[in-house]
């Protein structure tokens, strides 16, 4: 079951680009990320009273799993989004993407010396093809896209610089959740998304983002969709999986994320696939079928030897 909320996770994910980048045009992005995840922690909360009929206590949870994976959690979201904001243009915002998707072979990388999982040689070419589908799918349509990139990296690398911290974190969340907090039952994901929003809300006063409310009925809906599936409950159903799921397939199926989220946007924003997604497909596919056999889940029972 934790396994399954995990993808469940991933498909609500690949969605979030096609939403994010209606609203962020209306509103900016910080704007929308403090919105959306200050209303998905209270959408969190609310669903931890119904379920144990008490207010949730997430500050007993261990202070390592507390104060360690939150920061990461809230380290994630406030540099990702300021990547996101700071791209020049959407082309930029789309290499941002790249880097940040990073964070698969990452997770699988940290999951060796963090949780004790055991390699094979196979892995570091499985995540290099895997990266390449990633690249080739969010790439369609640029010409020459290494030269475009080293062009911005050379006048505007910030946004770079803040997605790679992005995927790091999320990639040490990832195992350093399943170490600390496996078998705690307190949710704190509500807890990390209201400090998530907090913190971009503020970014937010000081950042200008050029945006204007011009759609206020159907941005208003996908407000509402961000908040309750990308949000409250896909980042509720990642902890879960990441603590007492089956941590390497998870993270193995997320490689398809990217791809799933591009043929998502690509309906929504009414943007036109071509040859290269499908050829993406094929590299995205294989690399997480490498990944996948290449590191060995040993004592995959919810409980860590060393709880750190």
């Amino acid at each position: 079951m934790s396994t399954a909320l995990g993808l469940l996770a991933l498909l609500f994910w690949s969605t979030t680009i096609a939403f994010s980048r209606s609203l962020a045009e209306q509103l900016g992005s910080l704007t929308v990320g403090a919105i959306i995840f200050t209303s998905g922690g209270i959408l969190g909360f609310l669903a931890e009273i119904i379920r144990k009929r008490r207010f949730p206590s997430p500050w007993r949870l261990p202070a390592n799993y507390l104060f360690g994976c939150g920061g990461l959690f809230v380290l994630y979201m406030v540099t990702l989004y300021l990547a996101v904001g700071l791209a020049v243009d959407r082309r930029q915002a789309v290499e941002v993407g790249i880097i940040n998707y990073l964070w698969p072979g990452l997770t699988l990388l940290f999951s060796i010396p963090i949780l004790g999982k055991r390699a094979r040689a196979a892995l570091i070419p499985g995540a290099a093809i895997a990266l390449a589908g990633i690249v080739l799918a969010t790439t369609q349509g640029v010409e020459n896209p290494w030269g475009v990139f080293k062009e911005n990296l050379l006048t505007n690398g910030l946004p770079y610089f803040f997605a790679l911290i992005a995927a790091f974190s999320w990639a040490l969340y990832s195992n350093l959740v399943r170490r600390w907090g496996g078998d705690e039952d307190e949710n704190a994901a509500p807890l990390f998304l209201i400090i998530s929003g907090a913190v971009l809300f503020v970014l937010s006063l000081f950042v200008h983002q050029g945006a204007a409310w011009t759609q206020p009925l159907r941005g208003a809906l996908e407000l509402v969709y961000m908040a309750i599936f990308p949000t409250f409950l896909a980042y509720t159903f990642w902890d879960v999986a990441m603590r007492k799921g089956r941590i390497i397939l998870i993270v193995s199926v997320s490689y398809l994320t990217p791809l799933v989220s591009t043929v998502i946007s690509s309906i929504y924003l009414k943007v036109p696939l071509g040859l290269r997604l499908w050829a993406a497909c094929a590299l995205v596919i294989a690399g997480a079928a490498v990944c996948k056999i290449s590191v060995v889940e040993e004592g995959e029972s919810g409980r860590m030897k060393d709880k750190g």
